[in-house]
């Protein structure tokens, strides 16, 4: 089964995940794949109170290793580290995404991928916190999540999440309703989780 997980920006979509990696681990369920936990500071201005986010990381799936991956475009320009040659320079991203942490995860799909082609130890959820234009609109970015998403459901990944914006989900849908089938459409909230937790327990 593939659920895609959508909400508005700054919904907590990808803390909703973390937990619920956790809970599955719990619960005896492997979890690969990546997370992006947003990279934050204490917002300026006297009594504010509130967070701005500057950029993104990226935490790889079981192993755990956190790696850079996208500032806010208007920052990395003033910083002078914007590149327009970039695949998310080039198609006008509000981030700048390093096009060597793009490889970076892409290299780690890959490598559950042919974890896919044996015997895993058990079956496990394949998690792609995001898949946003990059993947959907013009096939770059995570382009081996994407592989491995268009092989279906697999031994050691019968189930998979994504996280995809609402307008772009209806893309999401049409690209893996046919090995998939209908994706199952999740909320980051309690029934959300129960849903995915209940596909494991169901095995």
């Amino acid at each position: 089964m593939l659920f895609a997980l959508t909400g508005e920006v700054q919904s907590g979509k990808t803390r909703w995940l973390v937990r619920l990696v956790e809970r599955l681990a719990e619960a005896g369920v492997r979890c690969a794949g990546v997370v992006a936990p947003g990279v934050w500071r204490a917002a300026d201005g006297e009594g504010s109170g509130g967070f701005e986010k500057l950029g993104i990381d990226n935490v790889l799936l079981p192993c755990g290793e956190r790696i850079a991956f996208a500032r806010r475009a208007d920052l990395a320009r003033k910083e002078g580290r914007y590149d327009a040659s970039s695949q998310a320079g080039r198609a006008g991203l509000g981030w700048a995404i390093d096009d060597g942490a793009i490889a970076r995860v892409n290299a780690h799909f890959l490598e559950l991928a042919r974890e896919a082609e044996g015997r895993a130890p058990r079956p496990g959820l394949l998690a792609v916190d995001e898949l946003g234009r990059l993947e959907l609109v013009r096939g770059e970015g995570l382009a081996a999540a994407m592989g491995l998403l268009g092989r279906g459901p697999t031994e050691a990944f019968p189930h998979a999440l994504v996280v995809v914006r609402a307008d772009l989900l209806p893309l999401a849908q049409e690209r893996f309703r046919p090995v998939w089938g209908e994706p199952v459409s999740l909320a980051p909230d309690d029934a959300g989780a129960e849903a995915v937790l209940g596909a494991f327990r169901a095995r």
